[in-house]
């Protein structure tokens, strides 16, 4: 890119990459439903985690218009959110061996569960960790990664292992390793990174899969409707009553 303004061929490849998904995650998307949907069916809770940039991806599951009830937020104090101060911080306990099972052994995290664990490039051992423990627990693993790290980079988990490895499935973002999908010939740095939107995006498309599984086994999924509509509360409220024992982001 040198003449062109940037927004065309920012959202031109944020559409390629969303088109990639579609047609290559298909599969894998109509399972990560189908297991959800059982979890759900099973009496089983739903929980999403994120690191950094990716905790973005995993927020916008919980407590939103639209979204699942059931769907909570496993917070890892310091790196949920890009609040943390310094915010390198954030970072560098993304790479503090123990981590993850300290979180897990003190979270309400069972057996029978299922936990999307969301990271970019899979190979921290906070995300790799997770997974391994959260499975040894009987906990259903989805990771929501970019499989392109796993050949490209290196892990920096003991095993040598990535967060793909890790997992019951796994959905490939296709987002490439630096996560920039600009250049600019008077700019020296790749820019525009498009993971948040694609990531985002392959989730919503994961718990539409989850509510339409449900509804066709005919079982009403256990949806939130807008604060902003009339009636949005009180229906929330019933939802909320009726499944508390498996909402965590009301206490």
């Amino acid at each position: 890119m040198s003449d062109r303004a940037p927004a065309g061929p920012f959202l031109d490849a944020a559409i390629g990459l969303l088109r990639r998904v579609r047609d290559e995650e298909a599969d894998g998307i109509a399972a990560a439903g189908t297991l959800l949907a059982d979890t759900v069916t099973d009496g089983g809770r739903l929980f999403a985690f994120g690191a950094g940039h990716s905790s973005l991806a995993a927020q916008d599951l919980v407590y939103r218009a639209g979204g699942l009830a059931l769907m909570n937020l496993l917070a890892v104090p310091g790196v949920v959110g890009v609040d943390v101060m310094p915010a390198p911080l954030g970072s560098a306990l993304e790479r503090v061996d123990g981590l993850a099972s300290a979180v897990l052994d003190s979270s309400p995290l069972r057996a029978g569960d299922a936990l999307l664990i969301i990271s970019l490039s899979g190979r921290n051992p906070l995300p790799v960790e997770m997974a391994l423990r959260a499975r040894a627990l009987g906990v259903k693993v989805i990771g929501v990664t970019s499989v392109a790290y796993a050949s490209q980079t290196e892990s920096r988990h003991a095993s040598g292992t990535f967060l793909k490895d890790h997992c019951d499935l796994v959905l490939d973002s296709k987002i490439a390793v630096g996560d920039a999908e600009l250049t600019h010939d008077k700019v020296p740095a790749p820019f525009a990174p498009a993971s948040t939107v694609v990531t985002s995006a392959l989730l919503q498309a994961v718990m539409a899969t989850t509510a339409a599984t449900l509804a066709d086994r005919g079982v009403e999924p256990p949806l939130l409707r807008s604060g902003n509509v009339d009636g949005g509360h009180d229906w929330n409220a019933r939802v909320m009553e009726r499944y508390a024992d498996r909402i965590f982001y009301l206490h």
